[in-house]
């Protein structure tokens, strides 16, 4: 095995002992991350009915997923240059400390910069989960806890909905927020009791900050691009081709700059060491577009055309999620006993394409039996890719461009998210405004009609229009999980660094080898 192809294994890391305690409270931080997006969305309602601010209402999760996408390469960065340990705790206390502000604000302009604040620290949750993930075990033997980050993501985003609802009706939209500061303090106990990382490498410390400052700049415009296309601008306006035009220079201006520093912010060397890493990025881009489409599209379709109950909007995408924790399980298992991987990126950007054409085919006649069989596809298509992609992407790096290499995976998903929110916004509105079903009420949630008072001929064109957008949306999600099929045919299966088990070969052999 040549020494372009092996993986690093002098600075493979050895599991704890209490491993699976220590995973739980940083597994818990991210819960804490992901639960509050959705428990805030079920909130707006009330906090605008609070305080007013409808105009500026979509700000309050623009200046949220800004500033996480933002901050979350400058976190990953800094722990690979100091302590990863001291950071994720800092990065949980400005969380806490913006749900404080949060849950205070008296107006929706304040709301609004608290949020961001809170993006900031959201950012280092996310970032930092990973890393210490990255850090604390081997790809190896990461397969053997997928599992636990499965069902940490789909609590999240089938108990997210639920408890906001709950906390919304009994203890007012405050609570909201004010419900991470127990979650957060209990956070910081158990991982400053039992969290133990390995020493940051001694030298003098420099900081990238024209990197960061392109970057920030960069991710700011493509954010603010994707947020505003289709919906507020037209894609052909002169603002969103501005928008892009100077995305294109910050881009060519960020990747200059990362060639001529000591420390990059994102090293060029994690792009172009191993062909794996920029497919992984690629396939956690695509499975973001999936997973945003489908948590935000697939209830929408299901209350407003299939007429499921709004009250548990979170039950309702059980079955992508059910499929989505299987495959994660048993492709860590197979993985940690066999240390073969290929096949299940392969096998789940198929089985999401397939799973996101069969969604494209639905229509105001659909059973609600057939969608959720069409889920399962789409959540066993994320379980085999989202974790797979990561577990690949960190096997591709050294120890010490681990922070960064989580980071930039973590963004790749984000991003994706958010361009395909933004395409999928606008085919939706631009099938509505197509079928003359006109477009919901201003402010109205979109999974809510506004059919009171139509005449039943227009209430069902507006169905009509709604399945016709649909199937636009997972048509495109289908066109782009086929992309990700073709991009991961050609992974290579570089040897996992970590314990072998079931009498494989050792790490030692392995960097032998590679040596």
């Amino acid at each position: 095995m040549s020494a372009s192809t092996a993986p690093p294994a002098a600075d493979t890391p050895v599991a704890p002992k209490n491993i699976r305690w220590i995973l739980a409270g940083v597994l818990l931080a991210m819960l804490l991350s992901q639960l509050d997006g959705l428990i805030v969305g079920t909130a707006m309602p009330t906090v605008v009915a609070d305080i007013g601010g409808l105009d500026h209402i979509s700000w309050v999760v623009t200046a949220y997923t800004l500033t996480t996408a933002c901050s979350t390469p400058v976190w990953g960065k800094l722990g690979d240059l100091f302590n990863r340990k001291h950071l994720f705790l800092g990065s949980i206390a400005v969380f806490m400390i913006g749900s404080v502000l949060s849950g205070q604000a008296s107006s929706m302009g304040e709301l609004i910069g608290f949020r961001a604040l809170q993006g900031i620290g959201a950012g280092g949750l996310m970032a930092g989960a990973f890393a210490l993930i990255g850090a604390l075990l081997p790809p190896r033997e990461r397969g053997k806890y997928q599992g636990m980050v499965a069902i940490t993501q789909a609590v999240g985003s089938i108990g997210g909905p639920l408890v906001g609802g709950f906390i919304t009706g009994h203890l007012g939209w405050r609570w909201a927020f004010y419900v991470n500061i127990p979650i957060g303090l209990i956070c910081i106990v158990w991982c400053a009791l039992l969290l133990k990382v390995p020493a940051a490498p001694k030298g003098k410390v420099v900081i990238d900050w024209l990197g960061i400052t392109l970057m920030t700049s960069l991710i700011s415009v493509v954010v603010m691009a994707a947020t505003w296309a289709g919906s507020t601008y037209a894609w052909g306006s002169w603002q969103i081709l501005t928008l892009a035009a100077a995305a294109l220079v910050l881009l060519a201006a960020f990747i200059a700059s990362q060639r001529r520093t000591d420390e990059p912010l994102l090293p060029p060397r994690i792009f172009t060491g191993q062909r794996n890493f920029p497919i992984a990025a690629v396939l956690l881009t695509v499975a973001g577009v999936a997973m945003f489409g489908g948590t935000l599209y697939l209830p929408m379709f299901q209350q407003t055309v299939q007429g499921a109950s709004a009250s548990n909007s979170g039950l309702l995408l059980l079955p992508m999620m059910a499929g989505t924790v299987a495959a994660s399980m048993v492709a860590g298992k197979v993985m940690a006993r066999t240390g073969r991987y290929k096949i299940f990126p392969v096998v789940g950007a198929a089985s999401l394409a397939i799973g996101m054409g069969l969604l494209a085919t639905m229509d105001t006649g659909t059973a609600r039996a057939t969608t959720s069989a069409y889920m399962v596809l789409v959540g066993i298509g994320t379980g085999f890719t989202i974790q797979m992609a990561n577990t690949i992407a960190q096997n591709s790096v050294e120890l010490r461009d681990m922070g960064a290499a989580s980071a930039a995976t973590s963004l790749f998903r984000t991003l994706g998210g958010s361009l395909g929110v933004a395409v999928f916004g606008s085919l939706f509105t631009r099938a509505i405004a197509g079928h003359g079903g006109g477009a919901p009420i201003e402010g109205a949630r979109p999974d809510v009609p506004a059919a009171t008072g139509m005449s039943q001929a227009a209430k069902d064109a507006y169905l009509q229009a709604v399945a016709h957008g649909m199937q636009q949306i997972f048509l495109v999600g289908a066109l782009c999980a086929a992309a990700a099929f073709v991009a991961a045919v050609f992974i290579k299966e570089v040897p996992l660094r970590g314990k072998p088990s079931g009498g494989q070969q050792s790490v030692k052999k392995a960097a032998g080898a590679a040596s």
